[in-house]
C-alpha cells in the first residue's frame, strides 16, 4: 500500500539534491544517532531547512548498542545530580505516555543481603525519592521467599529480600529510526552513509562542509546557515578543526545475550559484581535475556565497530554465576553480544570510568555548535540546548506544531493493525507509529508470524526493506530489526526468506545476496558473537 507521507528519504534523490547545491539549507547535523535524529525533528518542528547525514547507518554506533535502558538513572542521586535525574524522569514519563509499545515500564529488584550495604531502610527511602521526583508511586519491598519464585535459581545464602521499582526498556535503534520518522514527516531531511569529510568556512566562520557519498565515493560542498556536530565519540575529531580541545572520554559497555530458557528472568535484576561491587543487570529483552554492563576506556579507532574482550565476557559470566550459580551459565550459552561507546564528557581518566558524570555538553566555536554526551533518556532536551545554541546564526525560532511531543500518537489497535494480539499490535504502532497498518497490508500471511521466541517478523524486514533506507544486509539485521543479535548463528535460519524480500525489495541479484551475505557474517562474527581467541 503507497502513502502519500515518505517513511525515509529517497536516499538517491535526496544526494543528488545535495550535490548540485540548489538548496540553501538552514541546517546540517551530523551525526544519525539519538541526539543527531533528536535535533532534526526539533528542526523539522520549527520549520527549517534540515539535512542529516550519518558516515554508517542510522543508529549505527552507541544508539543501537546502550543498555536499552530509557531510566532517571539512581547512581546519579548518589552522586548528588540532582538535576539529572529529575529531567530523565520527566523525560521517561514522557516518553512512556507518547510512544508505549516503544518504550515499556519494567520491573527493576534490588536484592538485600546480610552484612551487604546498602540495606532496605535506606535503599527505599532513595527509592521513594526516586518516586517522588518522577511522580509516580509503585516502588516496595519483596520478602525473600518471593524473590525466589520471581528468579528461580537464584544464590539464596545471605538472601533477605529485594526492593523493587521500575524504569523502562527500550529498543534504542528503533527509537532512533522513529524519531526520524517523525522528523521527515514533519520536513526534515535524512542520509545515512554519507560521510562528513571536513567543515567550510568562510574566513574563519563555519558555513557548512564536505560530504562524501561512502557507496559511490561522490562528494558535495553542503553550505548552511548552522552546522551542528552531533556525532558522539567522533566528536572531537570534527570540533579539531576549529578548536584543538579534546573533551570526549570514550567508554565502552559491552552486554551478553542469553536465550530466554536459560536464564529465565521476567524483569530486571541488579546484580553486585563479586569482584569489584560494580552493578551488573540482568533484564529480559526482545524474547531474551541479556547481561550487562561492562565500564571500561575504549583506546581502540573509533571507526572500527567495538567489540567485546574476552575479560568482559569473563567479567559478565562471573556475575551470572555469582547470582545463579544453579544454571551453570557458560559460554556455549552466548547467542550473541553487542558493545557500545558511550562519548562521556572526560575529567580525569584516572578515574574510575563509572564515577563520570553523564551530563551533556554544548560548544559553539566559530559557528559550528558540537553537542556531545548525555542520556538516552534526555536526547530531547539535549537536541533543545543544540538548537539554542545555533540561534545566534538562524534568528528567532518559532514552533510550528501544537504541542511538544515527540511522536504523534497512533490511534491503531489490534483489529486496524490486522492481529488479534493486543500487546503485538500495541508494540507495532509504538514502532512504527501510522504506519503500522501498512506494515501487515504490504506482506503475506506467513510473514506476520513471529519469529521463534522473538517478537519480530518477516513483515518487518520487508517494511524496512521498502520504507527505511536499508543499504547492507547487517542493517536490516542489527538495527532495522534485531534478529541478528537474538537467532542463533545471527539468524542463518531465515536467510532464504530475507534473500527472497531483498530480491522483491532491494533488487538485489544473486550475486549482491552473497557480497551482501559475506558482509554481513564478517560484521556478526566479529562484533557480535564471541572474540576471536
Amino acid at each position: 500500500m503507497s502513502s502519500s507521507q515518505p517513511t525515509f528519504n529517497d536516499r538517491s534523490a535526496l544526494w543528488a539534491q545535495l550535490q548540485q547545491g540548489a538548496r540553501q539549507w538552514d541546517m546540517v547535523i551530523v551525526g544519525g544517532g539519538i541526539i543527531g535524529a533528536g535535533i532534526l525533528r526539533e528542526a523539522a518542528r520549527r520549520g527549517l531547512r534540515a539535512v542529516l547525514l550519518e558516515q554508517r547507518d542510522f543508529a549505527w554506533g552507541t544508539s543501537s548498542r546502550s543498555s536499552k535502558m530509557v531510566h532517571g538513572g539512581l547512581r546519579y542521586i548518589l552522586q548528588g545530580d540532582i538535576q539529572l535525574t529529575r529531567e530523565s524522569l520527566q523525560e521517561r514519563e514522557r516518553l512512556l505516555k507518547e510512544a508505549p509499545g516503544l518504550i515499556d515500564r519494567m520491573g527493576y529488584y534490588f536484592t538485600v543481603r546480610k552484612g551487604r550495604f546498602p540495606g532496605r531502610i535506606s535503599f527505599s527511602l532513595l527509592l521513594a525519592f526516586y518516586d517522588l521526583m518522577a511522580g509516580i508511586k509503585d516502588h516496595h519491598y519483596l520478602k525473600r521467599g518471593d524473590v525466589q519464585q520471581r528468579f528461580p535459581g537464584i544464590e539464596s545464602q545471605g538472601l533477605r529480600g529485594a526492593c523493587y521499582y521500575t524504569d523502562t526498556v527500550t529498543d534504542d535503534a528503533r527509537l532512533v529510526l522513529r524519531i526520524l520518522q517523525e522528523a521527515i514527516a514533519a520536513g526534515g531531511q535524512a542520509a545515512n552513509y554519507v560521510k562528513v569529510e571536513n567543515l567550510l568556512k568562510t574566513g574563519d566562520r563555519v558555513d557548512g562542509v564536505v560530504a562524501v557519498n561512502t557507496e559511490t565515493g561522490e562528494r558535495a560542498s553542503i553550505k548552511a546557515k548552522a552546522v551542528i556536530n552531533a556525532t558522539g565519540t567522533w566528536a572531537d575529531r570534527l570540533r579539531n578543526e576549529v578548536n584543538p580541545e579534546v573533551r570526549v572520554r570514550p567508554l565502552r559497555g559491552s552486554h551478553l545475550v542469553l536465550a530466554r530458557s536459560r536464564l529465565p528472568v521476567q524483569d530486571c535484576l541488579t546484580i553486585f559484581h563479586p569482584r569489584d561491587k560494580r552493578p551488573v543487570f540482568a533484564f529480559p529483552w526482545e524474547g531474551a535475556t541479556v547481561i550487562g554492563t561492562t565500564d571500561l576506556d575504549h583506546d581502540q579507532d573509533p571507526d572500527a565497530e567495538a567489540t567485546i574482550s574476552s575479560s568482559e565476557v569473563d567479567y559478565l559470566l562471573e556475575a551470572v554465576a555469582d547470582q545463579f550459580p544453579q544454571h551453570a551459565i557458560s559460554r556455549d550459552d552466548i547467542i550473541s553480544t553487542w558493545s557500545g561507546v558511550r562519548p562521556v564528557i572526560g575529567s580525569d581518566k584516572s578515574k574510575d570510568p563509572s564515577k563520570e558524570r553523564r551530563n551533556h555538553a554544548v560548544w559553539v566555536d566559530n559557528g559550528l555548535v558540537t553537542v556531545t554526551g548525555g542520556k538516552l533518556t534526555t536526547f530531547r532536551k539535549i537536541a533543545l540546548d543544540a538548537i539554542n545554541a545555533a540561534t545566534g546564526t538562524l534568528g528567532e525560532l518559532k514552533v510550528s506544531e501544537p504541542d511538544e511531543a515527540v511522536f504523534r500518537i497512533p490511534a491503531t489497535g489490534g483489529s486496524a493493525i490486522g492481529t488479534a494480539d493486543e500487546p503485538w499490535a500495541q508494540r507495532l504502532a509504538g514502532r512504527y507509529g501510522a504506519r503500522a497498518t501498512e506494515l501487515f497490508d504490504g506482506a503475506g500471511e506467513a510473514e506476520r508470524t513471529k519469529i521463534d521466541d522473538t517478537e519480530f517478523c518477516l513483515a518487518e524486514c520487508r517494511w524496512a526493506a521498502r520504507n527505511e533506507s536499508v543499504v547492507h544486509l547487517d542493517d536490516l539485521l542489527l538495527r532495522r530489526t534485531r534478529l541478528g543479535s537474538l537467532l542463533h548463528r545471527g539468524g542463518e535460519a531465515i536467510f532464504p526468506a530475507l534473500e527472497r524480500i531483498c530480491a522483491e525489495e532491494l533488487h538485489w541479484d544473486p550475486a549482491r545476496w552473497e557480497a551482501e551475505l559475506a558482509r554481513y557474517r564478517e560484521i556478526w562474527s566479529r562484533h557480535y558473537y564471541l572474540p576471536v581467541t
